[in-house]
């Protein structure tokens, strides 16, 4: 396992033993890591690294230009790892790593959704807002206020909670679907109209079935690997209808499955 791009390019990485870590291949990391530039969601991103593994997917971020990264894993071993990887590569000042259950960190955050203020309408690709916009709205490392650089743009507490920029989420392939809907459910709250959410999944399962707030705007397949990219909905009305009736929002994936 290593860094495939960015400043700590060809840096390998300790990967935790036993059978239960799936390392994100290179082909695949490659390719995600390419349309997350073209959204120009990584600089100065606040990321969270859900189910981290090794770090792999949270640390090429860091890589490639992301200010700071969350990362959760329940495994001792994937957590001895991903401080072991952080040390190695000198960023642990910028990390954090949580020894939890993802559920169960995601309960402890603030949700922004309580009296949270109105959401910018997005713009760009799959109702995003377009490179330029992401890193106008990212700003953090390259933005100056009153001569002093801001580190993150989702570090500036508005007292509506934290937010992530950037989220990957690669569940293990046999955790139920029920049960990868209901952890995005619990993470919508912790997102903005710009965030991103990356889902991996095994391309023989079905396509997650989203929660009222979030919808699918892209997905991809690379053989056995299936990358879903997620964001809010631009009609949080129509979130509150689709929740209002029990059921899911239509995932937005009609015509953009794509396979490599």
């Amino acid at each position: 396992m290593r860094i495939i791009a960015g400043a700590f390019k060809g840096s390998k990485l300790v990967a935790p033993g036993g059978s239960n870590t799936r390392p994100t291949s290179d082909r695949v990391k490659e390719s995600l890591f390419s349309m997350l530039d073209g959204y120009g969601v990584l600089q100065a991103a606040n990321v969270l690294d859900l189910f981290a593994g090794s770090g792999g997917l949270g640390l090429e971020a860091m890589s490639r230009g992301a200010a700071e990264v969350d990362f959760v894993d329940s495994a001792s071993v994937s957590v001895r790892a991903v401080e072991s990887n952080a040390r190695k590569l000198g960023i642990d000042h910028s990390t954090r790593v949580h020894s939890s259950d993802v559920v169960s960190f995601l309960s402890s955050q603030r949700d922004r959704r309580q009296g949270a203020s109105p959401q910018r309408q997005p713009e760009g690709p799959g109702g995003g807002a377009d490179g330029a916009e992401r890193a106008e709205y990212a700003g953090g490392l390259a933005e100056v206020q009153d001569g002093q650089v801001l580190e993150s743009r989702s570090d500036l507490d508005d007292g509506e909670g934290r937010i992530f920029d950037l989220v990957f989420m690669d569940p293990p392939y046999p955790l139920g679907e029920d049960a990868v809907t209901q952890i995005l459910g619990r993470l919508s709250g912790l997102l903005d109209m710009e965030s991103i959410v990356v889902v991996e999944r095994a391309s023989r399962a079905p396509e997650p079935t989203m929660p009222a707030a979030l919808e699918v705007f892209r997905a991809k397949t690379f053989g056995e690997t299936a990358l879903y990219f997620v964001q809010l909905k631009a009609n949080p009305v129509q979130a509150s209808d689709d929740a209002a009736h029990g059921g899911a929002g239509e995932a937005g994936t009609a015509g953009v499955d794509e396979r490599a």
